[in-house]
């Protein structure tokens, strides 16, 4: 299934203007939602729930309703059309997979909800674009580094594209220098906030990150 540019789902706005997607694998769903709090009251506002987290799914209705005015959350780790499908019912903004799901890219797509699979080669990642992708995961991002999107976009120009895994303070300004659309941020963001670590700590970070971005080029 190939989407036309005029027919593909966009990234949902607040993940878009705000360019950060908080990868949250947490070891217990309750450990969520206080984090998730302190994420957007600081301005992120693109979170990914992922299915790491054991039982997520029984508890991902509640809290996407319960950020449903402020923020765009997502369901992260998609690996089944079932789990797809589970996050479509509970009105996931979007859908994030580790690897280049064709059956869950076109889940989403025929659901009209955005979906970002993960890939790093070129193959990978223009098959999930042509597949109707709303944009492609860089994974692992933090192995080849900004300059590998900067020679993506040589043969595919502006090719909407987000990395993840090993993203920090000092590189996600690089990868959105090079044409990022959003960047995903997983434990140099949380830390040890899901394990019951310093929460204003992790008000800290929200900041220093939030600056970053703010001052990053848009492409």
């Amino acid at each position: 299934m190939t989407a036309t540019a005029s027919a593909r789902t966009l990234l949902p706005p607040r993940l878009a203007t705000g360019r950060i997607i908080a990868v949250l694998r947490a070891p217990r769903v309750d450990a969520l939602a206080p984090v998730c709090d302190v994420l957007v009251e600081e301005g992120i506002l693109g979170l990914e729930l992922t299915l790491t987290t054991p039982d997520l799914l029984g508890s991902v209705r509640r809290l996407i309703d319960r950020y449903s005015g402020s923020a765009d959350v997502g369901l992260g780790t998609v690996t089944t059309t079932e789990q797809a499908q589970q996050g479509i019912d509970a009105g996931a903004a979007f859908l994030v997979t580790p690897a280049m799901n064709l059956p869950v890219i076109d889940r989403a797509v025929a659901s009209s909800i955005a979906v970002i699979p993960g890939g790093l080669t070129p193959s990978e990642l223009i098959t999930g674009w042509d597949a109707g992708a709303t944009a492609v995961k860089i994974f692992p991002a933090q192995t080849v580094g900004p300059d590998y999107l900067r020679h993506l976009h040589g043969p595919f120009p502006g090719l909407p594209a987000v990395p993840s895994g090993g993203i920090d303070l000092d590189s996600t300004h690089d990868w959105l220098a090079a044409g990022a659309v959003a960047v995903s941020l997983g434990g140099p963001l949380l830390g040890d906030a899901l394990t019951g670590g310093d929460l204003e700590q992790l008000r800290e970070r929200c900041r220093a990150i939030r600056a970053v971005v703010d001052h990053a080029p848009r492409t």
